[in-house]
Formats: C-alpha cells, sequence, structure tokens
C-alpha cells in the first residue's frame, strides 16, 4: 500500500467529521429528571422514559438547549429560533425504544465556521481561495459547520471476548443504560478538510472551545466526546465527489489521524486496481491498524424521521439567546489575539497557552504574580518547561521566571530547580541560593577571568581571528570552568566577543 504523501499527490482527499458532544456539566438528563452519571454502577440511573417504557412522556432539560446555543454561538451559527425534534428509528439494543429522539432538518444551530490553522505544508494540500495567509506563514483555512444539532445519547455497550479492540471477535456484549439518554450535541462539518492533520487539528480546536465554555469534560478516554470520520477521494482537479465511508466512535485524536490514513491509503489502492468504493460503516482496529467492514450504510429514508408528537416545536426568544450569548466566556481565539498584542508573545505560543482553560488560567495567575513586563519569559518556562511537571504552582513558576529574567540561573539550571521543588512549596529563588547556584553578572569579576583566559589560550584565540567563530563555546566553556560554575555563560559569551571582536 502506497504511503499517504504519495497517494495524495495524485488524489484528493475529501473529509468531513460528524463529532459527538455529551454535556457532562449538566446533572440530569435529556429528557427525564435521572441522574447523569457514568461511573455508578450499571443500569442505576434509569427510569421509564429512558428505558422506553409504553406512556412514559419526555420532558426537555433546558439547561441543555441553553449549552448547544452556546456551542452554535461559539463556532459562529445561526441560531433557528423554531426547530423540533424527530425520532430517528433504528432496532438496536442500545436504544430500548427503538428509535433515537434527534433534531430534524432544522437544528438548533446551522451554517457555522470555525476557523483552523494549519502550516504551509497543509494549506498546500488545500488550494481553495478561501485560505488566508498570517504574517508568521501559518494559514488560517475556514471549516465550514453545517449544523450543530441535539440528541440523546444510546446506552454504552461493553463487547467482551475476543482479540482486544476487535468488536467482530466478541463473545458477547453487555448493556448499561446509565448512558442512555444522556444529552448530546452531534456537530456536522461540511466535507473541507482535506488531510488527516487538518482533521485531527480541528478536532483539538473544537475541544478547547467546548472546555472554554465549561459545557462537557470531552474526555476521548471516557467516550464523552467521540467521532465520527467520512472519507472519499477524488483525483487532482476534479470537482465530483467519491463515494464516502464512514469510520464509526472513534476516541482519540490519534486515532482519528491514523484511520483517516489508513482509509485514504486503501481506497486509492481499490481505484487505481480498477475495484469500487462500497459507502458503508468501518471500524477502526488500532491493534491491527486497519479498518474493517462494520455495516453497509444507511440512508436517511431507513431512519423513518417524523415530528416527535410527545415533544412540542421549540421557539427560541431573542431574550434567551442574549442570555446565552452573555455566559460565553473569552474564546481560545481571541485570547491568544490579546495575549500576543498586550504581552508581546509568538503567535504558537499565545495558541498553546490560550488553547487550555487551565493552562490559559495557570499562566496568568503565574503572570499576575511575576508582573506584566516579565510576561514573554513566564510564556516562555509555561511553554518549555511546565509541560514536563505536574504538581508546580503559578507561584513558583513566577519565581522562577524572575530568576532566567535576570540571567542567575540558566535553562539546564532551571529544570534541575524544577526538578528539586516540584510537588513542594519550596521557593525557587530559595532553593537557588541554598544551594549556590545563582550565577554572577558582575563585569569586574567576569571581565578579570575573561582576560585571564584569554590570555592563556592564544591558539583558539588566533583560530577565532581566523574565521572560526565555533571556538568561542570552548572560551565560554573555559570561562565557566574558571568560575566554577557560578558565572553567567551569557555575560561571558558577550565579554569574549566584544574582546576578540576588538
Amino acid at each position: 500500500m502506497k504511503k499517504l504523501a504519495e497517494v495524495l499527490r495524485d488524489w484528493e482527499a475529501v473529509i468531513g467529521l460528524e463529532v459527538h458532544t455529551e454535556l457532562t456539566a449538566l446533572e440530569t438528563k435529556m429528557f427525564c429528571n435521572c441522574r447523569l452519571s457514568h461511573d455508578d454502577e450499571p443500569n442505576t440511573n434509569v427510569c421509564p422514559v429512558c428505558l422506553g417504557m409504553p406512556g412514559a412522556l419526555p420532558v426537555p432539560n433546558e439547561k441543555a438547549i441553553e449549552s448547544i446555543v452556546m456551542a452554535g454561538l461559539a463556532t459562529n451559527c445561526e441560531i433557528q429560533r423554531h426547530s423540533m425534534f424527530y425520532r430517528k428509528h433504528y432496532f438496536y439494543p442500545d436504544m430500548a425504544k427503538n428509535f433515537q429522539t434527534t433534531q430534524g432538518p432544522v437544528a438548533f444551530c446551522m451554517h457555522g465556521r470555525l476557523d483552523l490553522e494549519v502550516s504551509g505544508a497543509g494549506a498546500a494540500e488545500r488550494p481553495d481561495a478561501t485560505v488566508e495567509k498570517n504574517e508568521d506563514g501559518s494559514y488560517v483555512a475556514p471549516i465550514r459547520i453545517l449544523r450543530i444539532h441535539m440528541e440523546e445519547d444510546a446506552a454504552k455497550m461493553v463487547h467482551v471476548g475476543g482479540e482486544e479492540g476487535r468488536i467482530t471477535a466478541a463473545t458477547e456484549s453487555l448493556i448499561d443504560y446509565n448512558r442512555c439518554g444522556t444529552p448530546l450535541i452531534e456537530l456536522v462539518t461540511e466535507p473541507d478538510l482535506r488531510t488527516p492533520e487538518e482533521a485531527r487539528l480541528f478536532m483539538e480546536k473544537l475541544r478547547q472551545t467546548f472546555l472554554t465554555l465549561g459545557i462537557s469534560d470531552c474526555s476521548l478516554e471516557n467516550g464523552s466526546m467521540r467521532c465520527d470520520g467520512n472519507i472519499s477521494l477524488r483525483r487532482r482537479g476534479s470537482t465530483e465527489f467519491g463515494t464516502k465511508t464512514e469510520m464509526k466512535n472513534i476516541n482519540s485524536f490519534k486515532s482519528l489521524h491514523d484511520a483517516l490514513e489508513y482509509e485514504i491509503c486503501r481506497q486509492a489502492e481499490v481505484l487505481e486496481e480498477g475495484g469500487i468504493v462500497y459507502q458503508e460503516t468501518r471500524h477502526w482496529e488500532p491493534s491491527r491498524r486497519r479498518t474493517v467492514v462494520m455495516r453497509v450504510k444507511e440512508t436517511a429514508d431507513d431512519y423513518r424521521l417524523f415530528p416527535d408528537p410527545d415533544l412540542a416545536p421549540f421557539d427560541l426568544t431573542d431574550e434567551f439567546v442574549e442570555r446565552c450569548r452573555a455566559r460565553i466566556p473569552e474564546l481560545p481565539d481571541a485570547k491568544r489575539d490579546r495575549y500576543m498584542a498586550d504581552f508581546g508573545l509568538k503567535r504558537a505560543d499565545a495558541a498553546q497557552l490560550a488553547g487550555d482553560p487551565a493552562v490559559a488560567a495557570f499562566f496568568e495567575q503565574a503572570l499576575s504574580a511575576a508582573g506584566e513586563k516579565g510576561a514573554e519569559t513566564v510564556a516562555k518556562v509555561m511553554v518549555n518547561l511546565v509541560p514536563s511537571y505536574d504538581a508546580l504552582t503559578p507561584a513558583q513558576v513566577a519565581s522562577l521566571s524572575g530568576l532566567l529574567a535576570e540571567d542567575a540561573i540558566t535553562f539546564a539550571q532551571a529544570r534541575e530547580v524544577l526538578d528539586a521543588v516540584n510537588g513542594t512549596s519550596e521557593d525557587p529563588a530559595a532553593y537557588v541560593d541554598a544551594h549556590g547556584m545563582r550565577q554572577s553578572t558582575d563585569e569586574g569579576a567576569l571581565g578579570a577571568i575573561v582576560d585571564e583566559v584569554l590570555a592563556r589560550c592564544t591558539d583558539q584565540v588566533q583560530q577565532y581571528r581566523d574565521g572560526n567563530k565555533k571556538v568561542l563555546g570552548f572560551l565560554v566553556g573555559q570561562c565557566m570552568k574558571a568560575a566554577k560554575g557560578s558565572g553567567n555563560p551569557k555575560a561571558f559569551n558577550k565579554m569574549l566577543a566584544e574582546r576578540l571582536e576588538a
């Protein structure tokens, strides 16, 4: 099978995503008062409504409607004032009443957009004219959102027996109806994505947005955020869509990328050998790194959709929509732009800090302790050092950033300090002083050492003046050795260069 880069020279991938997100921040299910928890004993949070008992009537969860409207506003959707719920019929054990309550042709949120930042290489795979270029060379590709609709989640099925990760090899399946009826929003993109990497980036950004809104914990590991990937191929230059396949219930960024990559290469092989790509649902098997057929893809007619007679249509007021808008906090893109404008941060660093609400809050607390003049150093510490440690405090990061800004320690020493204070309440500055790690920047003392090193390293001095600039590192090392590690290497580097150039 060809590699992805080779396939994409001749074929264009057309990718659309369907992202399912459980509204885990709520306390009760979508249409009943059962407690919203998946950690309890199986089949304990159930009632006649979510079990589909005859005569049981659903009552919509108003907070769930607020959450989906917030999601729509945050993704530039048009909020539809009038919509209704439908019944989507299918026979499967995870839905006891044999239909799913979902929205019909008009959802609460329609026709949105999420701007995706991709590298130059990624943008090269997107030749459409809507791509805009940033000053740093990255690209903004607007990915259109067809709709975000509300529905109820199905029960959780646990497949037992057989090889791990292979549903087809399971010997039995268990059902936990605690999840059945959980409020779920499904976001459907237009087929605007062109590479597996773009699909992964879209999922990451959407997760950041929903986390910032506080509507879900967006845990891919626990299944509160899942993704279906639709993929088809067409020859470069063609505008007609090929036959698509769908990868169901992908639960990690890596699996999304790898499943799409495999399927692109598989479809290309089938087409180049004169075969036919069938419209079908496929399952990604991580252990075997391949997709396998689950079932032939249904059509809309198979579901026998019609308006739910037990639920009245919704008419959202302007007041309701504006109340939802007022609840939206500063979103990652706006926060990134503020960090760049206010603190002079690089775009990549600002985006990394602004993307996760917990990281952004930690950064701003550290910045408050360090002072805004130290923003660049605090950001550097946050991006390059903090991710390796799990028990630092904002005050410790601020203290360490101050030491680096003063050239009191090197970045290598900073790692040693963090190793020591991680998980404790010790101040990094106090640790540095207690262990004699603070480096001197006194020009008089360091200048004497520089002069002594230059006087005895005549061969290296001559090599430098003959054009071999690399020997400067050797001379800095000699100065550090003479200072017994207490001299600042930046100061030594500067003094040596000045004297050698003179």
